[in-house]
């Protein structure tokens, strides 16, 4: 809080796999809270003394108190000022010294006091609230067992290899990702994706860090190390997240960064004017005042801590918002464009009817299907080839039509196979309009230009999507459907799901193209698979990928990733991320009228320097208590929130890169590098999940502004200032990373019919 302006002196950086330090577990723990305490203590009994007539030794030890009070803020304070650096520290130091000089022994000793309470509590939110995100780490248990050698071995989770053959107990937890090898089980994510609905899993099947094996005992291929599964990614990536800005807090930096010069020049001119024309006693002491009263301690704690709070909380409940961009933005939309497979269905299709033309065998042609669909990544591809029973042959020379389907030979023939509207039905017409009215997703199969079978597919609807949809509206959100599939299909579902506006047959640029027309000026939300929907989700003003649990391309693409499959989770972090943006203006606004009204009154001496110290410090605990509510969330029924009381941690992550402009105001959005996202086809065994950008550490020993200074050079107009501390207040010393589209990655696509 000292230096709200400025980022503090650099400190030593931390070992390499050191785990980061989060605070004291306990309030009374914090350092200037106890510091206050004892300052607290000599000043009551400076007090009583005096009352008792000893005025020389009561002046001494309140002077004793005031010297306490202020070891909290001074050392840094004057350690900035090496820099060239000021920040509110630097304005609080000046008035206690000036109190000091005009011999007010108890009040500068109550400013310090006031101001090292309001700071301890600031750094134990922000503590509390980091501990409790790194609390999602305690799931992972304290010893794996491998099989080595054919024999079970106990090690630790940093100690497990690629490749290793974990076994995981009923009962156990996972302590890092792998696939399932042998025996089958059902498997509780709910401390991960909020969802507290066993999953089935068998041999092929992915396992999670932190899983809970609820059935038969279970071997397990690690396939990622334990710093880098998908907890530990959950857990780096909202560190991270948090410490990006948004429009509200570039406001407050805009607002707080020339504010500090200038209530030091207001300051000088009430003293040096009121000097001239009246009693400089009297002036001094009322430019001291005003240089409390124009602080903007509050300011500058406004928003960071309710971004911290709310990113943290939406963590806890199956929900990664990707920074303060993104969730300001969240809590301006008013249109959600929902994509239909596995967003709106349950993404498991399973082939419901085979109409085939005279003379036409069902297996031979679901096997004509099946070997151009071996070649497809499409969500119904998988149903077709699941259907057939026995051994399929792949298609040669398979080429996919974007928007319409796949083509290729085989056995000498030439395989067509897509939608109607590509591939006439024929005489088949009648029984594909039945099966579209029935809600099926119909796929034409062509042999050597015959249509030979239609094939109908459908996707469930998801349980909860008519109760997910209600909630949207009862929001004030206008929810609209997007496809590709066919009128008939779009319609029977969307009415099912409670949906009015629906478009269908779209390709995937379609989609992008019609989500202004959607939106009509209103801020608008892509939902979708995070790969599919790519450019739809790059146009909208904040793409969300649902089900992103494991999926690396959606966590790392996504402005918002829902880990769960639970629809419910939308509306969920909607509403959260709307509560959290009131929050930010309410303390934007209370913070604001605070200065406005104490500046006059203490330039006119009505408020004397103890009454304005005391208002002043008490406006900024309750914008601390005001922002903390941010992390509160309201559960659903049915759904479970991770814990948030952090137990033993038994893996070492890396800390988040703290962003962080030590001598240079907020980097301008054209400044920062998008990331180039890797294909889609990219496992996590391959490469980590983010490619960091190039990180520079600014060089504090030269002023700030001059050549010598990276971190105002052009070079670093493509980096981001990394800087590791020990103390200070991290959240105010992050660097901007422009609006929300800023840090949109280039997304892989994947054909679509």
């Amino acid at each position: 809080m000292s230096d709200a302006c400025c980022g503090p002196a650099p400190a030593s950086h931390p070992e390499p796999g050191a785990e980061p330090d989060h605070g004291p577990q306990r309030w009374w723990q914090v350092r200037e809270l106890q510091v206050a305490a004892v300052a607290a203590v000599l000043l009551a009994a400076g007090w009583l003394i005096g009352r008792s007539g000893a005025d020389t030794v009561a002046t001494v030890v309140e002077l004793i108190a005031a010297v306490v009070a202020a070891s909290t803020f001074v050392p840094d304070a004057v350690m900035n000022l090496r820099y060239r650096r000021i920040g509110v520290g630097t304005l609080m130091t000046i008035a206690a010294l000036g109190a000091v000089a005009l011999g007010q022994y108890p009040e500068a000793a109550m400013l310090g006091i006031l101001f090292s309470i309001a700071e301890g509590l600031e750094h134990y939110a922000v503590a509390r609230t980091r501990r409790g995100l790194r609390a999602l780490l305690s799931l992972v248990p304290p010893t794996a067992t491998v099989l080595r050698q054919g024999r079970e071995q106990p090690v630790a989770p940093d100690e497990l290899r690629l490749g290793d053959l974990m076994l995981v107990r009923p009962g156990e937890r996972a302590a890092t990702d792998g696939v399932i090898r042998s025996g089958r089980t059902s498997v509780d994510l709910s401390a991960i994706t909020g969802e507290s609905v066993p999953v089935e899993a068998g041999p092929g099947d992915d396992l999670h860090a932190g899983a809970i094996n609820g059935g038969g005992a279970i071997e397990v291929e690690v396939t990622a190390l334990a710093s880098d599964s998908s907890l530990a990614r959950i857990v780096h990536i909202v560190e991270e997240a948090q410490e990006r800005k948004g429009s509200g807090q570039r406001l407050a930096d805009t607002i707080a960064t020339p504010l500090v010069p200038a209530i030091m020049i207001l300051a000088a001119l009430v003293a040096g004017l009121g000097s001239v024309f009246g009693d400089p006693m009297l002036w001094i002491e009322r430019g001291l005042v005003v240089l409390v009263a124009a602080s903007p301690c509050a300011l500058a704690i406004a928003v960071p801590l309710t971004v911290v709070a709310a990113i943290g909380a939406s963590s806890r409940h199956g929900a990664l918002i990707k920074g303060g961009a993104a969730l300001e933005e969240l809590g301006r939309i008013r249109v959600v464009a929902l994509d239909k497979t596995g967003t709106l269905t349950r993404n498991t299709p399973r082939v419901i009817a085979i109409v085939t033309a005279p003379g036409v065998d069902e297996s031979d042609a679901l096997a004509a299907a099946a070997a151009l669909e071996t070649r497809s990544e499409h969500p119904l591809a998988q149903a077709i080839i699941d259907a057939v029973d026995e051994t399929i042959t792949p298609a040669d020379e398979v080429t996919a039509i974007p928007g319409h389907g796949l083509t290729g030979e085989l056995a000498g023939t030439t395989l067509r196979l897509g939608k109607p509207g590509w591939i006439h039905p024929g005489a088949l017409a009648a029984d594909v309009s039945r099966l579209q009215e029935a809600g099926a997703t119909v796929v034409m199969v062509e042999r050597d230009g015959a249509v030979i079978a239609a094939i109908a597919v459908r996707d469930e609807l998801r349980i909860e999507a008519p109760d997910a949809v209600d909630q949207l509206r009862r929001l004030g959100i206008d929810v609209a459907m997007l496809t590709g599939d066919n009128d008939r299909t779009a319609g029977a579902l969307a009415a099912d799901a409670g949906i009015t506006t629906v478009h269908a047959e779209l390709l995937p640029e379609d989609k992008a193209n019609l989500l202004p027309t959607l939106s009509r000026g209103r801020k608008i939300a892509m939902v979708g698979d995070g790969i599919n929907d790519a450019p739809a989700l790059a146009s909208a003003d904040l793409g969300i990928a649902m089900g992103a649990m494991g999926t690396d391309v959606a966590i790392e693409t996504a402005d918002v990733a829902l880990m769960g499959e639970d629809l419910r989770h939308l509306p969920q972090v909607l509403a959260h991320a709307r509560r959290a943006r009131r929050i930010m203006v309410q303390n934007i606004g209370f913070s604001l009228a605070i200065i406005a009204a104490l500046i006059p009154l203490a330039a006119t001496g009505v408020l004397g320097l103890a009454t304005v110290v005391f208002i002043h410090e008490s406006a900024e605990v309750l914008v601390i208590a005001n922002a903390i509510r941010a992390a509160r969330t309201r559960p659903i029924p049915g759904l479970t929130a991770a814990p948030t009381a952090s137990g033993p941690v038994h893996v070492t992550i890396a800390p988040a890169t703290v962003l962080d402009d030590a001598c240079c105001p907020p980097t301008p959005a054209r400044a920062h590098t998008d990331r180039v996202v890797r294909s889609s086809t990219t496992t996590s065994e391959s490469l980590p999940l983010i490619s960091p950008l190039p990180l520079i550490s600014p060089d504090l020993s030269v002023p700030p502004g001059s050549s010598a200074c990276r971190c105002c050079s052009d070079e670093a107009a493509t980096s981001s200032p990394e800087s590791a501390r020990t103390d200070g207040d991290p959240l105010r010393d992050s660097a901007a990373t422009g609006g929300t589209r800023s840090h949109r990655r280039t997304r892989s696509t994947r054909t679509r019919r």
